[in-house]
């Protein structure tokens, strides 16, 4: 939603400025200019990227006209969950996690908590670690270090895309130059014309300029750093399951395991600890 009210913002002061000014909106209709641009854009990140990035900016891009996801409610389901599955496998051992993490999909525990049993980072992530602490075979500091080595794989995975969108943002006024020399070269051929039909032919190119420069730092160099915002929000979630396995590797309670995760949360986002109380109790 803030995303839609910023670009509005940004498009709206610059045209509203623009017609105050007496500016004529019609001369910054200028479709070739677009085309030029766009397609050019468009086409350089096509070269420059694997498909899976330029699906993935596609997803990234309409995720963000909704709310960011991890917010106080999903950190209040992810306390719990941890604290259910911490619980379980202090009363009944490891073992009574088996079925669980190797089957999360069919788990009486997960199906509980929809927000992270549909997380497709968040429960292969805790799953996975918990079958490595089944097997015996990993100490707690080498398991920090096969925690922090997913969780940059999976970071630098992520930032792909807004590092992609970013490159191509940079790369917006230099098509824009390109339109205006093209419009330049356009007016040069019809210089032994009306100084009217002249004036409009500059003024076309130099749309090209002002629409290279506008859509860089206007709106995608905006939109990338949106996503990255987004990544973060994943990547603090994320730590917060390592935070709280690393707890319960090392064999605190559960409750002290959550409360470690707790303490890992934004400010903003943490339940106060009475509020965990009260989420771990209806966890229980």
């Amino acid at each position: 939603m803030f995303v839609i009210v910023g670009i509005i913002l940004v498009f709206g002061s610059i045209l509203a400025g623009f017609v105050l000014d007496h500016g004529h909106l019609i001369v910054l209709f200028q479709p070739t200019e677009f085309l030029i641009i766009g397609g050019a854009a468009f086409g350089s990140f096509i070269v420059s990227n694997p498909m899976a990035v330029v699906k993935g900016s596609f997803k990234a891009l309409l995720g963000l006209l909704k709310p960011n996801p991890y917010n106080e409610k999903a950190y209040g389901e992810l306390l719990q969950v941890l604290y259910d599955v911490f619980q379980k496998a202090r009363k009944d051992g490891l073992v009574g996690l088996e079925a669980h993490i190797e089957d999360p999909e069919k788990s009486e525990i997960f199906k509980k908590y929809a927000f992270f049993a549909n997380n497709h980072h968040a429960l292969p992530f805790l799953c996975d670690t918990l079958k490595v602490l089944l097997t015996g075979a990993v100490e707690d500091h080498h398991l920090a270090e096969i925690l922090d080595l997913d969780l940059e794989r999976q970071g630098e995975e992520a930032r792909a895309v807004p590092s992609a969108l970013a490159k191509i943002g940079d790369s917006l006024p230099g098509f824009g130059i390109v339109a205006a020399v093209l419009g330049v070269v356009i007016t040069m051929g019809a210089i032994g014309g009306s100084a009217q039909e002249i004036g409009e032919k500059v003024a076309a190119a130099l749309v090209g300029t002002f629409l290279g420069i506008l859509l860089a730092y206007g709106l995608v160099n905006p939109l990338a750093n949106a996503i990255e915002s987004r990544l973060r929000a994943e990547h603090d979630y994320m730590n917060c399951i390592r935070t709280a396995l690393l707890a319960f590797a090392r064999g605190d309670a559960p409750m002290t395991c959550v409360e470690f995760a707790r303490r890992n949360i934004e400010p903003v986002e943490r339940p106060s600890f009475a509020e965990l109380e009260a989420l771990t109790r209806k966890a229980a």
